[in-house]
């Protein structure tokens, strides 16, 4: 079963900065091409930072208020996140404004896997890298949430396929399968309470699937099989179905 991958749904055009990009010249790009962040390229294309608007905010808070009064020495301004606090505060460049180390994915990375990085790093956006780890392009998270736009037909389509047939070898009206808003109920009687399991766990790794609904039943539960009797059952099994 193959999920999509982050290169057909990234954008290839990118908009970015390099090292030396002067801090307004960001500023501008952001604003002009209405976006939240870029990333930051070497002489390479390769990845060597990410600036985001809460970077140019950050510069901004940071910078002394002739108003108000000098602020007197803390221990905690030598805190690491005090430092790039003030790394910020001073940054005329894209280099000293941008966040580092850059979070990025690969082209050939699935759907899932960016989605998982973005969810633990608290991201927005993706740089998008080739297998030279080269900048070929970015994703958001409205371009990964795309794949649940996919029509419930096309869904039931590779469960079957994908899922059923190649999967487990199943007759593909063995088991009914019914996908509502991208909700899927299968349906039906498998022979062993494992290929029961792997349909419902495969089911709920297809692109699109919101929930799965299992409503299958078994005969054998394999679980409680003998090795040898287990191995036996699925190489008459597997010559049955080739029949």
């Amino acid at each position: 079963m193959k999920h999509n991958k982050v290169g057909s749904v990234m954008t290839a055009e990118v908009v970015h900065a390099t090292y030396g990009t002067p801090f307004k010249e960001v500023a501008r790009l952001l604003r002009e091409h209405r976006i939240s962040g870029l990333p930051v390229i070497d002489e390479d294309d390769k990845v060597i930072g990410v600036i985001s608007e809460t970077d140019l905010m950050t510069h901004q808070a940071e910078m002394p208020d002739p108003y108000e009064p000098k602020k007197h020495f803390r221990f905690t301004d030598l805190t690491p996140t005090a430092k790039k606090r003030a790394v910020k505060a001073r940054a005329r460049t894209a280099g000293q404004l941008m966040s580092e180390p850059p979070v990025t994915v690969h082209a050939d990375n699935t759907i899932v896997e960016a989605a998982r990085t973005m969810a633990q790093n608290a991201v927005e956006r993706l740089p998008v890298l080739d297998e030279e780890g080269r900048l070929v392009g970015i994703v958001t998270r409205r371009d990964l949430l795309k794949v649940f736009l996919r029509p419930d037909a096309e869904i039931r389509t590779e469960v079957i396929e994908e899922v059923l047939v190649r999967a487990l070898w199943l007759a593909p009206r063995s088991v009914d399968v019914s996908v509502t808003e991208g909700v899927v109920t299968l349906a039906g009687h498998v022979e062993r309470k494992s290929e029961k399991e792997i349909a419902v766990s495969m089911t709920g790794r297809v692109d699109g699937v919101v929930a799965v609904v299992d409503k299958l039943t078994f005969r054998l539960d394999d679980a409680r099989v003998q090795p040898d009797e287990q191995a036996f059952h699925g190489v008459a099994d597997n010559w049955l179905r080739r029949i």
